[in-house]
């Protein structure tokens, strides 16, 4: 099977477990009265009065078969309808598309040096087993897997921002910038500050930008790096013993072209798989982090509804987060299928 023909059935695969995921969602959805399910179909704030509702209810019969009510629900959520979201006063759709930039632009900066860096120290790790690198780099993954995020963000605005004053401490842009990105000389293409300064040739913009994202990004690149460090040394440990690897010193072959051309890309099945969970959990979960640095991003947004019991968005969330995860799913099973051709002929 080739690589092609791989992905077009991984992309089909992805229809069922979409519908699935969102027959749980609506199903959790059912728990509530009909007419706190009546917000899903709210567009604008006029909407939110009794008459108004109950105009709703009896028009995609709230009172009915779950079977009916699931198929009126997603027929709103194909059109990109997900309700009105109480907590920030917007449609769930628009505060799903305004938040997502700032969370993106931390997995941005963050999420690369985590996978890529963690694979090379889990790598020298393996490698020198029981040597000073090899504890130091434990010593690493241990002390950044233990590490509190709010503590450990707290403690860098004290250090950077308070007593070096070298990065701000919280935010996306610095009020000068805010202003002109916000002018009509500023043209806005993804919502990104980092990616629209590039693309509107502004590059001091997507520089204040990064310095706004540096902080909370070394939180989760010290905190999460752990895991793939941890991950990509047991992998990585398991191969070197492996026999085609004693055959391949067995022929002559050089401890570098052992370990890149055999060892390590047998060794990253595991932690790509880790990775991608990684990925998608930093797209949809920084509810922390965004807190500690005041960042209007998907996952403060996210924990603000549902302490209100916003229910359109904490669904719309859902459903976001499941879409997220089929997507980082498809994109590890392509990797396999590159790394490992016989993984397409399973």
């Amino acid at each position: 099977m080739g690589l092609f023909t791989y992905v077009v059935r991984r992309l089909l695969l992805m229809i069922p477990v979409l519908v699935g995921v969102s027959v749980l969602i609506f199903a959790i959805s059912m728990l509530f009265s009909p007419y706190q399910r009546a917000t899903l179909y709210v567009r604008n704030p006029q909407a939110l009065n009794p008459r108004t509702i109950s105009g709703i209810i009896a028009k995609y019969n709230l009172n009915g078969s779950m079977f009916s009510q699931y198929f009126s629900w997603i027929g709103e959520v194909l059109h990109g309808s997900l309700g009105w979201s109480t907590t920030v006063r917007q449609p769930v759709t628009t505060a799903l598309l305004e938040r997502f930039p700032a969370t993106f632009e931390i997995v941005l900066i963050a999420a690369p040096v985590i996978v890529i860096l963690g694979i090379w120290l889990g790598v020298q790790s393996a490698v020198h087993r029981n040597t000073a690198i090899d504890h130091a780099t434990r010593t690493i993954a241990i002390l950044g897997w233990s590490l509190p995020s709010f503590w450990f963000g707290i403690l860098l605005v004290s250090f950077f921002y308070v007593y070096l004053g070298w990065l701000p401490r919280g935010g996306r842009l610095s009020s000068p910038v805010q202003s002109f990105v916000t002018s009509a000389s500023f043209v806005r293409y993804t919502g990104s500050n980092i990616i629209d300064g590039i693309l509107n040739g502004q590059l001091w913009v997507t520089g204040d930008a990064i310095l706004h994202v540096l902080l909370p990004a070394i939180v989760i690149i010290v905190i999460d790096i752990a895991l793939i460090i941890r991950v990509m040394r047991s992998s990585m440990l398991e191969v070197l013993n492996k026999s085609y690897i004693i055959a391949a010193r067995a022929k002559g072959l050089t401890q570098k072209q052992v370990i890149n051309k055999h060892a390590r890309r047998n060794a990253l099945i595991p932690t790509i798989t880790i990775s991608g969970l990684l990925v998608g959990g930093l797209i949809t979960g920084l509810v922390i982090t965004e807190t500690v640095f005041a960042i209007g991003g998907l996952g403060r947004w996210a924990a603000q509804a549902a302490l209100n019991i916003d229910m359109p968005a904490v669904l719309g969330f859902a459903m976001f987060t499941a879409v997220v995860f089929v997507i980082s799913n498809l994109i590890v099973d392509v990797l396999y299928a590159y790394i490992d051709p016989r993984i397409r002929l399973e």
